[in-house]
């Protein structure tokens, strides 16, 4: 019997981004999707906004004493401080004054995220053009300084919003690849090698514990192959996933992981505008979820009573080119996993 999940009363949430460039419009829906408090608001990403706005962006300016600026390529460590690191810290000034003021009184969970300490060190360009995934000595440093950025961040979240238990959100997609050595250097012609899996968890155990000895934490990818068994090592109380990338080899990981305590967000509601221009159908979004349930004999067996080892649903990829009208698709897929009609 699995414990007591610290997502307890959190049937479904959202990856992060949003679309558009409205940081108050992205902070009302956030909340309001979730105002009867049956979910989890989160810190949007708006990243049609340019770059700093972006999620490789947002995490280069919460490092501390390691600054990044914008190449045709991508991101690139600099020097100092330039125009992109501020613009980054700024938009995220933004969001957060935004957020702060539409959570006025609440109490519950609050989810942030930040890209993890792998996905960055793919993402991140050396002053030579190539990832720091290719300098093992730059991978320590990334993952002290983005450790210490998110303990100031998480600092200032509570302080902002001071009913709010924070969630800690990791984006690693790039974790897979790193594991398995499919990372392409600068030139394309060849990749990176494979980091030992000691030392990738190792890392991630770090920055997650910047959440705090009571913090809860969660890492999320949208690649397949996800290392669940690896995350619940380094500490993550949750893995978030997509749903349609599940294979049947994982299925053992995935029943191992519930019955250990770790929640689970499966990324099921379309993410994209349908042609229809209708919403998505909740109730066909989590039927394969139910029937993974039953098949890992996790099914509560009472279709109106949710498990605390439930999954939470969440969309499958990013709403950020979604049309605005169109980014509110958590909450229905909630309300069916919960066993509403």
């Amino acid at each position: 019997m699995s414990e007591k999940s610290k997502f307890s009363g959190c049937p479904a949430t959202g990856i992060g981004s949003m679309p558009g460039g409205d940081a108050r419009e992205a902070a009302k829906t956030v909340t309001g999707s979730f105002a009867d408090g049956q979910g989890m608001p989160y810190l949007a990403e708006l990243p049609a906004r340019g770059p700093g706005a972006d999620m490789i962006g947002r995490s280069v300016g919460l490092l501390v004493e390691m600054y990044g600026h914008v190449e045709p390529s991508g991101w690139r460590i600099s020097d100092r401080p330039g125009r992109d690191t501020r613009r980054a810290r700024s938009w995220l000034g933004e969001d957060l004054d935004a957020l702060e003021e539409f959570t006025q009184g609440y109490e519950g969970l609050l989810k942030v995220q930040a890209v993890g300490p792998w996905t960055l060190a793919a993402a991140l360009e050396l002053r030579g053009g190539e990832a720091m995934l290719a300098d093992a000595g730059a991978c320590r440093d990334l993952a002290g300084s983005l450790a210490e950025g998110l303990r100031a961040h998480l600092a200032e979240v509570r302080r902002r919003m001071p009913g709010a238990d924070v969630v800690l959100q990791l984006d690693e997609p790039s974790l897979t690849a790193v594991l398995l050595g499919r990372v392409r250097s600068a030139s394309g012609y060849r990749t990176y090698r494979p980091v030992d899996r000691q030392v990738v968890e190792s890392a991630l155990r770090d920055v997650l514990a910047a959440a705090g000895e009571d913090g809860t934490t969660l890492v999320h990818s949208c690649a397949p192959e996800v290392p669940v068994a690896l995350l619940r090592r380094a500490g993550a109380d949750g893995v978030s996933l997509d749903f349609s990338l599940l294979t049947e080899r994982e299925e053992e990981a995935i029943g191992e992981a519930v019955e250990g305590g770790t929640q689970l967000f499966l990324g099921v509601v379309p993410s994209t505008d349908a042609a229809s221009e209708g919403m998505s159908d909740p109730g066909g979004s989590v039927k394969g979820v139910r029937t993974l349930w039953r098949r890992l004999g996790l099914e509560s067996g009472d279709s109106r009573r949710v498990r605390h080892d439930h999954p939470v649903v969440r969309p499958r990829g990013r709403v950020a080119r979604v049309r605005p009208y169109r980014a509110r698709p958590q909450r229905p897929g909630g309300e069916v996993a919960r066993g509403q009609p």
